[in-house]
């Protein structure tokens, strides 16, 4: 939080000439989506990904003129409390800086349910007609595109402009919005809005919320890395009774520890941070276990309730096949922080059991968008991903399709259980797709992923080694 200065003249003028000409054509665009037509002129592809989701999916009522209340209860620990505080404050903080431009700042839980609102009395009362007020649910699926509920959809801030909210009754808002997210998960913990009636918001705002993102996610930075040393530590007291091997995980399925027989079986370097405790988010690795991440939520899920619970799950592993790992929790103060991990071992409750009643899990899409609709693609139909900036586009067996994700980080966060590993800045590609390896005159390494074509993607000299390991060259 240090450095961070509140959003001066964070509101614009109202809406001039230009604003006016552009918001028609997209009320035009919205008007025909709303009534069930498709369109593709004048809506930017992350506004038309929300529509589709509130249309097709959660079926919001675009006549909705108030969001609902959110329900009652809330699953957050005290852990996020801290977070919802050094928010409150933020919150209070900008809302004294935007109270002369009739702006509105609005702080959410990781569900989309308002914490609390602070700025210009008069805009306060106009939005709590529309129950942009604490309690109330501002998720996607409760109240369609909003900055609150739709940056939780998208990496970085998001921007919502007039007729781009899903629901008629925001049009005269516009607001920005970002989500704080857990270092460790990905997953949205809370969100930092600003919103404005009927007038335009200033360019600074999406620099200010990067800024009041960045800020909070570093005390969450800072629990991670403490977290980790609980896992390590956890892990070297485990170690001394396991030959077999041995990983500790964080909440993301990450691993943070391995022993050696692990580093060899799941093929890591000996070098690799995990073979000294990678105690750094970012320094940790994913293993190629495509189940992992559902198995570590599972055990998550079971451990909060009971901490001396175990359980085990049928894995798959490149260099074994399928085979048995038991899950640990570590624990601190009644807080799961991590899992140990111990292949080979079949020790509790068995995973997906059953009679549980657990629903059947749909396979894994990632989604893109394609002249008028969104296209839903298997990971194993795209070859690669290439970035332009913060554009991402696939390379797949039904042609070249824009992400509706933003950024490589965040398609790469979604692919890398699949197979898929960054060879380059600019490229992620699926290693099972490559069918040929090309070597350039000063050793320069190339992937050829459908030799009919004439497209090649380059390794970067930094990622080379891996990629050779991985593809046994």
């Amino acid at each position: 939080m240090a450095g961070l200065v509140t959003p001066l003249e964070i509101a614009s003028s109202t809406r001039g000439g230009d604003a006016l000409t552009s918001t028609s054509a997209v009320a035009k665009a919205w008007e025909a989506f709303a009534t069930g037509d498709d369109v593709t002129a004048s809506v930017r592809p992350e506004i038309l990904a929300s529509w589709y989701r509130c249309r097709d999916q959660y079926e919001v009522d675009p006549s909705l003129d108030a969001a609902p209340p959110a329900p009652g209860h809330h699953d957050h620990g005290p852990d996020n409390d801290v977070i919802f505080t050094q928010l409150g404050g933020l919150g209070a903080l900008a809302g004294r800086d935007v109270e002369l431009d009739g702006g509105v700042v609005a702080v959410t839980d990781g569900t989309g349910r308002i914490l609390g609102t602070w700025g210009d009395p008069s805009a306060r009362r106009r939005a709590e007609v529309s129950n942009m007020a604490p309690w109330s649910s501002w998720s996607e699926k409760a109240t369609g595109t909003n900055g609150m509920g739709t940056s939780f959809e998208v990496p970085g801030p998001v921007t919502v402009t007039g007729a781009e909210h899903w629901c008629e009754g925001l049009h005269q808002w516009d607001c920005a919005g970002i989500a704080i997210r857990d270092v460790v998960t990905g997953t949205a913990i809370a969100s930092i809005n600003i919103s404005r009636w009927d007038a335009t918001l200033s360019g600074q705002v999406p620099t200010w919320l990067q800024n009041a993102a960045a800020g909070i996610e570093q005390e969450i930075h800072r629990r991670a890395v403490g977290e980790a040393k609980r896992a390590v530590a956890a892990f070297k007291q485990e170690r001394t009774d396991s030959s077999g091997p041995l990983v500790a995980l964080d909440r993301g399925g990450k691993i943070i520890a391995a022993n050696a027989a692990a580093l060899a079986m799941l093929r890591l370097p000996g070098d690799a941070p995990a073979s000294r405790g990678a105690l750094e988010p970012g320094e940790r690795s994913r293993p190629d276990i495509p189940e992992l991440d559902d198995v570590v939520r599972w055990a998550a899920g079971r451990a909060a309730q009971n901490p001396q619970w175990s359980g085990y799950a049928q894995l798959g592993v490149a260099s074994e096949g399928t085979m048995p790992a038991t899950m640990r929790p570590i624990t601190e103060a009644n807080r799961v922080v991590g899992m140990l991990c111990a292949f080979g071992l079949q020790e509790g409750e068995p995973y997906g059991r059953a009679g549980e009643g657990a629903a059947v899990p749909m396979p894994p899409r990632v989604i893109g968008i394609r002249n008028d609709r969104l296209v839903l693609l298997a990971p194993s139909e795209i070859r690669y991903a290439e970035a332009d900036r913060n554009t991402v586009w696939l390379s797949t067996d039904r042609g070249r399709i824009l992400a509706a994700t933003r950024g490589l980080d965040h398609v790469d966060q979604a692919l890398t259980r699949h197979g898929f590993r960054r060879v380059h800045r600019r490229f992620l590609v699926n290693l099972r797709r490559v069918a040929e390896v090309e070597r350039g005159t000063k050793g320069e390494l190339f992937l050829v992923t459908d030799p009919r074509v004439p497209e090649t993607v380059p390794v970067s000299r930094r990622h080379a080694p891996e990629i050779r390991r991985l593809l046994g060259v």
